[in-house]
């Protein structure tokens, strides 16, 4: 059965109403044409910004041709989902060097399992009042499509300087979904860009990894660096991590637009008790079973024991001189040195912060003496009967 134009409209509106019954934030369709993209996607692979993340090349231009990844295409419905909790107090965490810093995103449910599913539910619920076998693939993230400018073309928001999809009324906490239909739907109207000269995510980025507006240079960002690197993080970006242990949200915390954001409605978003505003030493404690055990169902399993202990040994490092944090690395290098579980990039890593945790306690103890010489000098030039 073919749909009129009169059909496709009155259906188009109906699939907003059911996404919207569905829970999604917000929902909108356009075309398949990313053309215009190309270019711009093979210069930003050219120089390399993608880093280690082979797979941003492997796929060449499919990332800009959805019909390549599910023949048939007609439509991208596009949807939003927002995951800001209603307790979210991150910055109070980010200013207090003992804290882990993690990103909101990945402090509930993996979004990945939770939109994916909800999208699955959306296409069967879109065949089932249609009764048409239309055929029809959901996407999170993981797959090789340029989201964000499909997000746009669908009047989802506008790409910000910093690359995120943002919104007047949204801002940018929010993550995206797509469901790739075969049937041509009416596009709606991309959303007009509403930066203008706002540059507060270029300066606010610890590792200036927004190298120019809408270029990020994935090499440079935290989020990268503490996700997707496998390797050692070079010593450069250590300090300016901070406390940031898995992504970072600097861009979106100092967006203005992020005043307006919602709160979510999604409980699989809660944070998670075991995650947020812990310590960096109680995290740094955890054995392998334990982290498997407390990031099951979370984004954070993914990166591995490894890169976790990386990514805290690094906060360790930046955090103010404690006798506790030299006393727990060392604990944990013995420890690990007679396991398989030890590696070089470990060590490398280990050994830093454990020079970075000495130089401190070195600094303040040159302080106390230089204020005890001080107080002598003043004392000496006091009166008698002062």
């Amino acid at each position: 059965m073919e749909l009129n134009a009169e059909q496709l409209a009155n259906l188009s509106k109906q699939i907003k109403q059911w996404g919207s019954e569905m829970g999604f934030s917000a929902v909108g369709i356009s075309d398949i044409d990313l053309s215009e993209h190309e270019a711009e996607l093979q210069a930003w692979l050219d120089k390399g910004y993608h880093g280690t993340m082979s797979f941003m090349a492997n796929h060449g231009m499919m990332r800009a041709r959805p019909a390549e990844l599910h023949p048939g295409t007609l439509s991208v419905i596009s949807v939003r989902l927002d995951y800001l909790p209603a307790d979210a107090q991150f910055a109070k965490t980010l200013k207090n060097k003992d804290k882990a810093y993690i990103s909101r995103y990945a402090l509930g449910r993996d979004y990945h399992k939770v939109l994916r599913n909800k999208l699955k539910q959306f296409g069967k619920k879109i065949e089932q009042e249609t009764e048409l076998n239309i055929g029809f693939r959901p996407f999170v993230d993981s797959a090789p499509i340029l989201e964000r400018e499909l997000a746009n073309k669908a009047g989802i928001g506008w790409v910000g300087k910093h690359t995120l999809v943002l919104h007047k009324e949204a801002g940018s906490w929010f993550f995206l979904g797509e469901l790739l239909i075969n049937l041509p739907l009416p596009a709606d109207k991309p959303i007009a860009a509403e930066c203008g000269s706002c540059v507060a995510c270029m300066t606010i980025c610890p590792t200036q990894a927004i190298v120019e507006p809408y270029q990020v240079d994935a090499r440079r960002c935290i989020s990268y660096l503490t996700i997707e690197l496998d390797g050692p993080i070079a010593e450069e970006f250590r300090k300016p991590m901070g406390n940031r242990i898995y992504g970072c949200d600097d861009c979106q915390l100092i967006c203005p637009w992020n005043r307006y954001a919602p709160l979510t409605e999604e409980e699989d978003f809660s944070p998670r008790a075991q995650l947020k505003d812990q310590d960096l030493l109680t995290l740094f404690n955890w054995s392998e079973e334990t982290f498997l055990d407390k990031t099951q169902g979370s984004p954070i399993r993914r990166i591995g024991y490894q890169k976790w202990l990386r990514n805290l040994s690094v906060g360790l490092g930046n955090a103010d001189y404690n006798p506790a944090i030299v006393e727990a690395i060392r604990q944990k290098k013995a420890e690990l040195e007679k396991s398989q579980a030890f590696s070089t990039m470990l060590d490398e890593h280990f050994n830093w912060s454990l020079t970075q945790q000495v130089e401190k306690a070195e600094r303040a103890q040159a302080m106390t003496k230089q204020q005890q010489r001080l107080i002598r000098v003043i004392e000496k030039g006091l009166p008698r009967d002062a």
